[in-house]
């Protein structure tokens, strides 16, 4: 598989970056140490967050920025971090589904990039990301028909299936996924998504039996 980003995405958005990772995993349920691990980091940054904290933090700013430069309106169609985040700060803390998933929500909310997650096994052929087009939904999880029009949006040979809105359920994490591939939306440079890169591997080999199998930094 090959990751790219379509021309005019990138004449709109030159700073953007999409650092990816595919990984062999075992979903199961979290432990009870992952999910330790992910109510302290919650509950450390509730005390931190209100509403206006969160959007002026790097990461959700340019994020909501490219939104409006590519016509949506961020705050009709939040980005994940911020809409995670939010919970967050709200008090209502984190849904947890499956221990791959609340590792990447769980890096999601402590960097504040949004964060694509998906079963590598469901994505059909090379993926490009552009921009959503005009009646082109799809099924949003947890969403039902999300209207993708000018979100910017990956594709496979199959159509669209992902944003840092809301990922497809077609190509969702379940407990049959064997190899997942996460994909970081950013704007700040090739460092901090290796680093953010570095400690999701750390999280899946010590709570998912995972193993790094690629990576990918697409500029």
């Amino acid at each position: 598989m090959t990751i790219t980003i379509d021309s005019i995405l990138k004449t709109k958005l030159p700073d953007l970056l999409l650092g990816a990772i595919v990984a062999q995993v075992g979903v199961t349920e979290s432990s009870s140490e992952l999910l330790a691990l992910l109510d302290n980091e919650v509950c450390e940054l509730e005390k931190q967050h209100t509403p206006q904290t969160i959007r002026e933090l790097s990461t959700v700013k340019a994020n909501k920025n490219a939104y409006r430069l590519l016509g949506k309106d961020p705050n009709r169609y939040r980005p994940a971090a911020e809409a995670l985040l939010r919970r967050v700060a709200n008090g209502k803390g984190l849904y947890h589904i499956y221990n791959v998933v609340d590792i990447l929500n769980l890096i999601s909310v402590k960097t504040g990039f949004s964060i694509c997650g998906y079963d590598y096994d469901q994505i059909n052929g090379d993926v490009s990301m552009g921009i959503g087009a005009k009646d082109e939904p799809y099924e949003g999880i947890g969403r039902g028909l999300l209207n993708i029009e000018n979100l910017p949006v990956f594709r496979d040979a199959a159509g669209a299936f992902g944003n840092p809105t809301s990922d497809s359920t077609r190509t969702m994490v379940t407990e049959k996924t064997v190899r997942f591939m996460m994909v970081i939306i950013g704007f700040e440079g090739k460092a901090v998504l290796n680093k953010a890169l570095d400690e999701t591997v750390a999280l899946l080999k010590q709570y998912a039996q995972g193993e790094e199998l690629e990576r990918l930094i697409v500029e």
